[in-house]
Order: C-alpha cells, then sequence, then structure tokens
C-alpha cells in the first residue's frame, strides 16, 4: 500500500444523529493496497484514520437513542475494490483484514469492535451497502441473502413492467374504517388519527411475494413507511385479517378505484405521519417498477437486511481548517508479526500441534502465553492451562475473568519451582477466581495442596500399593492403571502425575 506524504483533516457530514457536530473527522492514510484470498486477490482502495461515532442502542417512535461512549475513539476504515465475486470470498477478505488489524495489537476485540459495510450488487441490480455487520461468520449468509432479494426484486420489477404496472395518488380512506373492528386502526382513529392509502395498480400478488426469509415486497414499503415514524403499513395482499374484514377489503378498492388486479397500502396514524409515511410508501412502490434502489441497509441478527437510508453521495467531505496537515515518517512504521506467521512459529518454535497454536496466537491471552514462554515455563503446558484449562472451567461456571495475567504467571512459576503440581492447577485458579485477593501461594493453601514433600508422597502411594496387595502380587505392573488413578485421587493434585507414576511402579516392583 502506498502511504500518503500528507495526512489532510477531513470534516464528512453526518446528520442522522451519531456524530454531535454533524460531521466526523477523516483522514486518508494509504492507497492501492491488496491483500489475498485463496479466490485471488483483492485491492485495498483506500485506509483511513476516522473518529467513532455514537452507537444507536434503542429506536422509538419519533426519535432514536444514542450512546456516546465511544463518540470520537479513532477508527480505522479500509476500503476494499468491487474484486470479490462470492460471498465465501467476502468472508475470507473480511477475515484476512481482521487478522491483520488483530497483529498489531493495538485495535479493540470483541463483538461490535470491528464492524464491515458490506457493498452488493448483481447483473441488473444495484449497489447497496449493508452496514454494521458484526459477526464475521455471517458475511456469507448476508451477501447471499442480499443477492437473493435483489434477484426477486429484479423479478418483480419485470412482471410489474409486463403488467404496465403504476403508482396513483395518495387517499385519504379514513371513512371506510370508521367502524373497524381492526385495533390497531382503531386504536389510531380514537387518538385522532386517519388512514391514508396509495393505490398500486397491476401489484395484486406481488407486494406479499418473499424476497428474503420472513420479508416480503411489502416489508420494503413497511420499511419506508417506519422511517417516516409510522409503525407499519396494512396491504390488501396480507388482507382480510388483522380486524380488517372482508367488505372493508371491498371497500378500500372501491375508494381508491383499485381492482382485484391491483394492490393497496395503508398507513393509520396521526394525520401528520400519515400523510408523510404512505408517500414515502408511494415512491418506494415506483422503484419496484424500475428494479433495485441504491440504498444503505442495516443488516439484522438473522442475516437479513432492512432499509436504512438512500446510499449518500461522493460530496459529503470538506477540509477541517482547524488541523494542520500531518506529515508521516515512513521509518517510524513497525510491521508487526501476523497472526499467521506466529501459528507457524508456535509449531516450529515451540512444539505445538496445530489447532492449540492457533487457538493461543488468535486468542486474547496470546501476550500472556509469550510471556509465560520467556519466564522458562513449558510452552505447551502454559498453552493447555490458557487455552483448554480456562475453557473448562468456564463451562463449569468459574468466574474465570477475574483471574489476573499476574495469577497465571503466579502459578506457573509454582509449577516450574516443583511447589505445585500441574494436577492441583485447575483447584488453585479456581480459587483465584473465586477470591481474586489471594496470592498464588495462598491460593495452594486454601485448596488444601500445600505441605506435602515426597516423602508423604511415597507414603500414600505405598498405603495405595500395600491396600491392593493381592492385586499387585497377581498382576505385578498390570495393576499399574487402577492404582495410578487412585493414587492421584488421594494426593487430589499435591503431587505432580510424573513424580506420582515413577514412585508407585517403585512400590509395585518392591511386592512383585
Amino acid at each position: 500500500m502506498d502511504i500518503v506524504d500528507q495526512l489532510h483533516v477531513m470534516r464528512k457530514l453526518v446528520i442522522d444523529g451519531s456524530n454531535t457536530s454533524g460531521f466526523q473527522r477523516s483522514m486518508l492514510l494509504g492507497q492501492e493496497g491488496e491483500i489475498e484470498t485463496s479466490e485471488g486477490p483483492v485491492s485495498v482502495v483506500d485506509l483511513l484514520l476516522e473518529e467513532e461515532s455514537a452507537q444507536r442502542v434503542k429506536e422509538y417512535d419519533g426519535g432514536v437513542r444514542y450512546s456516546l461512549d465511544r463518540l470520537g475513539i479513532p477508527l480505522v476504515e479500509i476500503g476494499t475494490g468491487p474484486d470479490i465475486r462470492s460471498p465465501e470470498q467476502a468472508k475470507e477478505a473480511a477475515e484476512r483484514i481482521g487478522m491483520l488489524l488483530r497483529s498489531t495489537g493495538t485495535v479493540k476485540r470483541g463483538l461490535g469492535t470491528i464492524r464491515q459495510d458490506v457493498n452488493v450488487s448483481i447483473e441488473a441490480g444495484a449497489r447497496v451497502e449493508i452496514k454494521g455487520v458484526q459477526a464475521l461468520d455471517q458475511i456469507d449468509d448476508i451477501v447471499r441473502l442480499e443477492v437473493g432479494r435483489q434477484s426477486e426484486l429484479v423479478d418483480i420489477a419485470d412482471e410489474l413492467q409486463s403488467r404496465n404496472a403504476s403508482v396513483g395518488e395518495t387517499q385519504n380512506v379514513t371513512g371506510v374504517f370508521e367502524d373497524t373492528d381492526s385495533g390497531v386502526i382503531g386504536g389510531a382513529l380514537d387518538d385522532g388519527g386517519r388512514v391514508t392509502a396509495v393505490p398500486l395498480f397491476g401489484f395484486d400478488g406481488l407486494v406479499g411475494r418473499e424476497i428474503q426469509p420472513d420479508r416480503r415486497l411489502g416489508t420494503e414499503f413497511s420499511d419506508h413507511a417506519k422511517r417516516n415514524g409510522a409503525g407499519g403499513i396494512f396491504h390488501t395482499d396480507e388482507l382480510p385479517a388483522y380486524g380488517v374484514t372482508d367488505d372493508e377489503v371491498s371497500a378500500l378498492r372501491d375508494a381508491v378505484d383499485a381492482s382485484e388486479d391491483d394492490a393497496v397500502a395503508i398507513v393509520a396514524t396521526d394525520p401528520e405521519t400519515a400523510d408523510l409515511a404512505i408517500e414515502a410508501v408511494a415512491e418506494r412502490a415506483k422503484t419496484a417498477i424500475e428494479g433495485v434502489p441504491e440504498e444503505t441497509r442495516d443488516a439484522t441478527q438473522e442475516g437479513t437486511t432492512r432499509y436504512l437510508r438512500p446510499l449518500p453521495g461522493a460530496a459529503r467531505m470538506y477540509p477541517e481548517t482547524d488541523v494542520p496537515p500531518v506529515e508521516p515518517d515512513p521509518s517510524e512504521i513497525d510491521e508487526p508479526e501476523l497472526l499467521t506467521e506466529k501459528v507457524e512459529r508456535y509449531q516450529t518454535e515451540f512444539g505445538l500441534d496445530s489447532g492449540l497454536a492457533e487457538q493461543v496466537a488468535y486468542g486474547r491471552r496470546m501476550p500472556l502465553f509469550e510471556a509465560a514462554v520467556d519466564r522458562g515455563i513449558d510452552p505447551t503446558f502454559a498453552a493447555s492451562v490458557l487455552e483448554s484449562t480456562v475453557t473448562e472451567l468456564r463451562r463449569d461456571d468459574v468466574p474465570v475473568e477475574n483471574i489476573a495475567d499476574a495469577h497465571f504467571l503466579a502459578v506457573f512459576d509454582l509449577v516450574a519451582d516443583d511447589e505445585l503440581a500441574k494436577e492441583g492447577v485447575n483447584d488453585v485458579l479456581t480459587v483465584l477466581a473465586e477470591q481474586p485477593d489471594l496470592s498464588a501461594e495462598e491460593a495452594i493453601e486454601e485448596a488444601g495442596l500445600g505441605g506435602v514433600d515426597d516423602e508423604e508422597v511415597r507414603e500414600i502411594i505405598a498405603g495405595v500399593v500395600e491396600r491392593n496387595a493381592d492385586q499387585v502380587a497377581e498382576e505385578g505392573m498390570g495393576a499399574f492403571s487402577g492404582l495410578m488413578g487412585e493414587c492421584m485421587g488421594e494426593l487430589r493434585g499435591k503431587a505432580d502425575g510424573d513424580t506420582v507414576s515413577d514412585i508407585l511402579r517403585e512400590e509395585i516392583g518392591k511386592r512383585s
């Protein structure tokens, strides 16, 4: 990637409320890069440093609630070129970028800290920007479902054009529903609202057509109504229902001059919102005749998308006059070891198997693992504790998040100094998780693992062998496995397994 000679701070207009100043500061860092995927290279068009916007936490009628706790935090934005050809490649490219960012060790981790804005277009479709894809494992599904949505919209447009479909004028049809049994419509009218309608000539059967799982063309219309303050819409492809009768549907068609080949959409809410919302529905219906609209959409947890806003234009930025340009010094750039390279090094240098090496390299405790190895701790033991043991304890509802890095290092040191058997690590970590104010030495005592020397270990093992003298006399070393389990059970992690094994073999040998 080519790093720019000067960094110029720009202001990007943002008017949805997520930036309290009405703009977002942004600066271009580099251009013309590339990442590799199994399906070919993907160009990186630009790399920018921006300030984070406020997080949208709740939407309700007439407003949006934002959390300001992340406003202004430095944010890296990476834009790829239109080289991605499949949902699988989109996911792989995102994973590659995520790996590169995490390799720096300077980015925040966790769900929501890396968010993908996915642009999707198909032949005869349109560019659609999907905002806020947080889970990497959703990307391929989201792309696949968006491709399906656009394909369905193209088919619907072809059908509408073949029917010579059109959108009529919006109208006030409150009189049709004056005596309605519909709770939604009746409630709106009781509050002084009105019912507005738009006839959709030639749309019959298509408004209710599914374009994504549990989403129909009518859902698209409803999204636009909701963006204008309404709770949603009703349409004749789904009526009679919701308390609306056959007679009311017939009267509605008569009121707007719609035939059985047509559809009608209605909105019931306060007068001002009803007028705005039905106009938005009419505009979206007109677009449905033309094909797929260019727009920005919001990703849902199910992998589908919903309308968010029109696709922004390019002319959104202007210079920030209060901040002088910055000239970067390429010599100050330190190239980090990639996580993929760490995985290979952990296998060759430390002898970890591929699965454990990947777990450690990509895990949250990778720096702790390296610190432990630097102290002379066995790499396989350290990796196993930090990944496997911690996972086991978490499954047992042990609050492992209370265990500090210093606790882990102290436990590792005690094992290395033969003051704690490896078999006792689980118990000590459990105590530290539940009583994090204790030291590792105090946790050993609390777990009942302290104060056993080699002679006491030998006495306990000799006692086990003596109790099973007949079995030892008959089987000799064949009794080893069963007695080993019994010995470890009595010692309860107070002695290392290798030590117990050696002493047990000696004691069996004396009696066989």
